[in-house]
C-alpha cells in the first residue's frame, strides 16, 4: 500500500494529511515543525512520497529529513501544474492556491472553475476551462475580521463565533457575529453571482474547516470540501514525484 503524506504549512496551523494510494485517510494538526516532530510522523506512516506547501517560514531543516526519508518534493511556482498561470507574477502566487487550483483542475476538468477557500485569509481562485488560473481575491478570513475589530478599537471585544446569532444583531456581542460571519456569507454570495452571471459551465467548491456551514447558507449550488487543499497537493506529488 502506497503511502503519501502531504504537508500544508499556513499562516494559522501545520497540517499534514495521509493518503494511502490515492484515497484520503486522516488528516491532523502539527504542534510545530521541529525536526522531532516530523521524524515522529515519518516513523508512524513511513510514507514512500512526500510533498510540502509552505507560505510561512518554516525550519528549512526538515526539507532534508524528507527528501532523505521519502521521494520529497516542495511545491513552487516551478512545479510541474496540470494548469496554467497566465498572470503578471506567478512566482508570487501562494503554494496553497496552487493545490486548490491543481485539484479544481484534476476533479471538475473542462469547468469554469471558482475555489473559496477559508482560513486566515478567504482567498477566491478562478481556473477557466482552459486550464488557466487567472487570479481572483483575497480578503480577511472569518478570525481575522473579529480579531481587527477588537485591535483596533477601544471598546469593542474580542468574541468567538458563534453559529446560533440574528442578523438584525441586539447587543454587541451579537451585533460583531453577525457582522463577522453573515458579512462573509455575504460577501462569498457577491463573488458567486459575479462569476456565475460572466461564465456558463461554472463549478464552484468551498473549502476550509468552516466550509460546511457557509455552503448551508448560499443559494447557488457549490460544493464543499474541507480536504480540498490536501486532494490538489496529493495531485501535484503526483504529477512531480512520478
Amino acid at each position: 500500500m502506497k503511502k503519501t503524506i502531504c504537508f500544508d504549512f499556513g499562516n494559522t496551523r501545520l497540517k499534514y494529511a495521509v493518503f494511502e494510494n490515492d484515497v484520503f485517510i486522516e488528516e491532523a494538526v502539527l504542534p510545530d515543525d521541529h525536526t522531532n516532530t516530523i521524524e515522529s510522523l515519518l516513523k508512524k506512516f513511513n510514507p514512500q512520497k512526500t510533498i510540502l506547501s509552505s507560505v510561512i517560514n518554516h525550519n528549512v531543516e526538515i526539507e532534508r529529513i524528507l527528501a532523505e526519508r521519502s521521494t520529497f518534493h516542495k511545491l513552487s511556482h516551478l512545479s510541474k501544474l496540470n494548469f496554467t498561470t497566465p498572470v503578471g507574477k506567478p512566482e508570487t502566487i501562494g503554494t496553497d492556491r496552487l493545490a486548490l487550483a491543481a485539484a479544481a483542475v484534476h476533479y471538475y476538468p473542462q469547468k469554469n472553475n471558482l475555489v473559496i477557500a477559508l482560513g486566515s485569509c478567504i482567498t477566491y481562485n478562478f481556473i477557466n476551462q482552459y486550464q488557466q488560473f487567472l487570479g481572483g481575491a483575497i480578503s480577511p478570513g472569518m478570525d481575522m475580521r473579529f480579531k481587527s475589530m477588537n485591535d483596533h478599537t477601544a471598546l469593542l471585544p474580542l468574541v468567538e463565533p458563534e453559529w446560533n446569532f440574528p442578523v438584525v444583531a441586539y447587543d454587541t456581542k451579537t451585533n460583531l457575529q453577525a457582522g463577522a460571519i453573515a458579512g462573509v456569507t455575504y460577501e462569498i454570495a457577491g463573488f458567486l453571482d459575479f462569476y456565475t452571471n460572466r461564465y456558463d459551465n461554472f463549478n464552484a467548491v468551498l473549502t476550509g474547516g468552516d466550509s460546511t456551514y457557509f455552503a448551508r447558507h448560499l443559494k447557488t449550488k457549490i460544493f464543499a470540501d474541507a480536504n480540498f487543499l490536501f486532494k490538489g497537493l496529493y495531485a501535484l506529488n503526483e504529477i512531480n514525484n512520478s
